[in-house]
């Protein structure tokens, strides 16, 4: 039973949660299991909140047991979500009132936050139950979560390369079958790539679309918190839980959203893109990408053609500066937010031998605390933005910025959405860029574009490499506010690829476990 409940999806499983085919204790005690069983290899999670998730998961089968959480003909729960029981992962950039929050980082080690972000205070008002918190690259730097402090997380596809980053936790945990949801957070990628390389779905709503309030700052106005998911519907599930206005956020969006869960249904009913123009990025492919990632995009860009969309080639020339301009803004942006971690409020403090005054101590708070990627890119953008270089840079690089929205807003008007590949190759082994932070920083190759002009972009799985037999992931971005659309289409596309396959590509994801780990009652696995 424990095994099978770890391989449904979120919505899969909430379905039995709401018939009480299954209880939300059961359904928590089976991925603590599954956690104990191969986090030893995998190490997705820096948290594991056990005791906190049993008693959850037992406040939300009474609550369902006296009707106080009964579903309705939509699939929502009153006094709850859909969603209302299932287990879920939170990455450690997100501020949680009953476990440590770190960002990865040893000068947050042991910090429990007097308050949670809005998103994770939503996902327990839905009712859904936090598991613990996962790995991360320190403050959210860096691409393979090679950069923790705390070690780094395993592929589960292929323990000895990156899960990708920075949220590399989150997209190990669901692939890995330790949650069926996580959330994530993306400042140039850090969603959308972890997931192309576990073959897992991830999703960069709009700018301002879902509050970061609670979340850890690394670049304020690229950040951006999102779901992570096995399947487009739980994506669209948890968005539609975590999204909306927040007044605790200057730059939320007072939007009113319309459901993302009936798009991605819809989207997987009829299965047709018939209208649907498609724009594939000329500077986003051929050099510099893996084959078998090139061809797993072509196919995948053949059956949205069959399925009725009008496919055609997009330039956006600024896009080749988007890196460029991406590692003059981010580092800018966090020299600034990572001031505040001056050892005096809160956090590590360290003091030097003989005592000194407090530029002493924060001297060598930072000095222990930080690790090397972010004491590089606090130095780099200290220097962008001093005087006399500001303009040269940081004014630069923001000048190019609106060349890329510009660039954006001028495809928009002629496709409905834009295809690339989610990321340049599949996943690296760990140590093979380490030493290398501009071969690192080409990781983001593809999804720096979509965070530098605020719209929203989904990577989901197409397929296994030829070469190493590793997963491919697709980047569709749509104009801001639109979310709605890609969900439609990633779960149109998604079925089609399931039609095509027969299965699912996480249901030929490695197992890691032993199989006794998992067997019933009566001794069958």
């Amino acid at each position: 039973m424990s095994h099978d409940l770890t391989r449904l999806t979120a919505s899969a499983l909430a379905e039995k949660l709401a018939s009480r085919e299954v209880s939300s204790l059961e359904a928590v005690d089976a991925h603590l299991d599954r956690i104990a069983a191969v986090e030893p290899d995998v190490h997705a999670f820096l948290h594991v909140a056990a005791d906190q998730a049993r008693a959850t998961a037992r406040a939300i089968d009474a609550r369902r047991a006296s009707g106080d959480l009964t579903s309705d003909e939509t699939g929502a729960a009153r006094g709850g979500s859909e969603l209302a029981g299932v287990p879920i992962a939170i990455k450690d950039v997100l501020c949680t009132i009953d476990m440590p929050s770190t960002a990865g980082s040893k000068i947050l080690e042991g910090w429990v936050p007097p308050y949670d972000a809005t998103v994770v205070a939503k996902l327990r008002r839905a009712g859904l139950i936090p598991l613990g918190k996962t790995n991360m690259d320190e403050f959210a730097m860096g691409s393979s979560t090679e950069h923790s402090a705390y070690g780094p997380t395993h592929n589960p596809w292929d323990l000895d390369r990156i899960p990708g980053g920075s949220g590399g936790g989150s997209a190990a945990a669901v692939a890995a079958f330790e949650a069926p949801l996580a959330l994530g957070s993306d400042t140039g990628g850090s969603i959308r790539q972890p997931a192309a390389v576990t073959g897992s779905v991830g999703m960069k709503p709009t700018y301002g679309g879902v509050s970061r309030y609670g979340a850890i700052a690394l670049a304020s106005s690229l950040d951006q918190v999102g779901p992570v998911s096995r399947t487009v519907l739980d994506a669209a599930l948890l968005h539609d839980v975590i999204g909306g206005h927040d007044p605790r956020d200057s730059t939320s969006l007072r939007d009113e959203w319309p459901s993302f869960a009936a798009a991605a249904r819809e989207g997987a009913q009829t299965r047709s893109l018939k209208g649907l123009k498609v724009g594939i990025v000329k500077e986003l492919q051929g050099d510099g990408f893996q084959k078998g990632v090139t061809q797993r995009f072509e196919e995948a860009v053949v059956l949205l053609t069959a399925a009725g969309a009008d496919v055609v080639e997009v330039s956006t020339p600024s896009f080749e500066y988007a890196i460029s301009a991406y590692y003059l803004i981010l580092p800018a942006e966090a020299s600034s937010n990572l001031a505040k971690f001056d050892s005096v409020r809160f956090g590590l403090r360290v003091n030097p031998p003989g005592g000194g005054t407090v530029e002493d101590v924060m001297a060598a708070t930072r000095e222990a605390g930080f690790g090397p990627e972010v004491k590089r890119r606090i130095i780099l953008g200290t220097y962008a933005l001093s005087a006399g270089y500001y303009d040269a840079y940081y004014g630069s690089a923001q000048k190019v910025r609106t060349l890329i929205q510009r660039d954006f807003a001028r495809v928009f008007a002629e496709v409905d959405v834009l295809v690339t590949p989610s990321a340049p190759t599949t996943a690296f082994k760990l140590g093979e860029k380490l030493d290398d932070p501009l071969a690192m920083y080409l990781n983001d190759l593809t999804t720096i574009p979509a965070n530098l002009a605020g719209v929203p972009g989904i990577s989901l799985p197409v397929g296994l490499a030829p070469e190493d037999g590793l997963p491919v992931g697709i980047q569709f971005m749509a104009p801001a506010r639109e979310d709605a659309r890609l969900y439609k289409l990633g779960a149109t596309l998604e079925a089609l690829l399931e039609e095509k396959w027969g299965h699912t590509l996480l249901s030929q994801a490695p197992d890691l476990a032993p199989q006794e780990m998992f067997a019933s009652e009566e001794g069958a696995v």
